[in-house]
């Protein structure tokens, strides 16, 4: 008979540490991975036949939940038609002219297979359009696993406590700056320190990779002014946000216009996809348009461009953010109300439809504030959810999500799981 232990034993002879990306070990809580058999709307099922409330949702790109309808009706038109060309097709051109009617930030916008990259190839462009080398970014931000990001990495590195990773040249990590999220003092002084040099400032503008830290009051905006005073370009990551938060991404409720934007998740409808765009200018230094390399043989995959377009058609229709809204303030209110009646310390914040719960009394501002939480409670919080039936983020340091598929049956779940699994914290 197939289980999630048997599974996990056979997975650790043929792949380092069991799984295939660090976020989903266990290590952090304690037990054993699930394995996951199938998925629909609000609720996964494992291999060992139990069913789950999911408040992961794949790490944030389901906001229309599991195995929608229309997206996979979608994919299956266009795998019927073939899984990938490896040449232009009409799905990347519709996907494109959608996604860039919807951030005003992207006059342009080149497709690549995930956020790495997208990160990655936007730093490069930066590099390129400003003739400078130094890229600076906030400590608790992830922006993908290359080289020059992992200095005070969030999300898996953060969680398994390795900030930074061997194998990265010291050379190329030389030209990081790491600044204080919400601080808007250290990023003035870094700039200074290292004027003309600075060739972009990456920020995502609401934290999701140490748990869910919104920005301050004034922070984005100041980080445009100062970016705009360096001559350094403001890159926002909305590999989390982008269609999350809003359809015109976070930068639309802030009101900050960035140079660059960092798009994935959403925009792939639960397919692998990443994205970057920006101003035109900038953009077009791009090949074969420009000078700066970049390419990829799965780019603009036709399966995952047409489950991201049905996907963002969805979204579109009003209403839809106002829904997802209130799933994260119902889902935020059943937390806080269990929190309150098991009398711990844990503070739940919450941004449209996410949700972190983290187990200090005042919600943490930025990276030094995380680290300083309870992780051995959240640990025990998750398995007692887990037992009760609702599966989280196995890791403090990430975000909840929500979808349109959470119902009153999940918020219900979730009520009499969160009432359990706040009081086993407290042990």
């Amino acid at each position: 008979m197939v289980s999630s232990e048997g599974l996990l034993q056979r997975a650790l002879r043929c792949t380092p540490g069991g799984v295939h990306s660090p976020v989903r070990a266990f290590t952090a809580v304690g037990g054993t991975p699930r394995f996951i058999d199938r998925a629909a709307g609000a609720h996964i099922w494992d291999v060992d036949g139990r069913r789950y409330v999911d408040l992961c949702m794949s790490w944030g790109p389901l906001p229309l939940g599991h195995a929608d309808p229309a997206v996979v009706e979608a994919v299956q038109r266009a795998v019927a038609n073939g899984a990938t060309y490896g040449a232009c097709h009409a799905g990347e051109v519709e996907l494109a002219e959608t996604i860039t009617a919807a951030l005003p930030s992207v006059e342009m916008v080149r497709f690549v297979s995930s956020g790495t990259e997208a990160a990655m190839s936007a730093l490069r462009l930066a590099r390129a359009f400003t003739g400078r080398w130094k890229v600076l970014k906030f400590a608790g931000g992830y922006h993908g696993h290359a080289d020059a990001f992992l200095v005070s990495a969030g999300s898996g590195a953060l969680t398994a406590g390795v900030p930074s990773s061997p194998g990265v040249p010291p050379g190329v990590v030389a030209d990081t700056i790491v600044c204080q999220y919400n601080n808007l003092d250290s990023v003035r002084a870094a700039l200074d320190d290292q004027a003309g040099d600075v060739a972009a400032i990456f920020v995502e503008p609401v934290a999701g990779n140490m748990g869910l830290v919104p920005p301050a009051p004034e922070f984005l905006t100041g980080l445009r002014k100062l970016a705009d005073g360096a001559g350094a370009l403001l890159v926002f990551d909305e590999v989390i946000t982008g269609f999350r938060v809003a359809y015109g991404g976070a930068q639309s409720l802030f009101g900050v216009i960035p140079d660059l934007t960092c798009l994935g998740k959403v925009i792939g409808g639960g397919l692998p996809v990443g994205a970057y765009g920006g101003r035109a200018e900038i953009m077009c230094q791009v090949s074969p348009a420009g000078p700066v390399y970049q390419a990829g043989t799965l780019s603009g995959n036709p399966l995952a461009l047409a489950a991201g377009l049905a996907t963002l058609r969805r979204l579109g229709e009003p209403g839809m953010y106002q829904e997802l809204e209130l799933r994260g303030r119902q889902a935020a209110g059943i937390l806080r109300r269990a929190v309150e009646a098991a009398g711990i310390d844990c503070t739940i914040v919450q941004f449209g439809s996410m949700v972190t719960p983290f187990f200090c009394a005042v919600a943490p501002s930025d990276l030094d504030e995380v680290r300083a939480v309870d992780t051995r409670a959240y640990g025990r919080f998750f398995g007692a959810m887990l037992e009760a039936g609702v599966y989280l983020p196995p890791a403090q340091f990430e975000c909840a999500f929500l979808s349109l598929t959470h119902g009153p049956e999940e918020m219900e779940a979730l009520q009499a799981a969160a009432e359990q699994a706040f009081r086993a914290a407290r042990t």
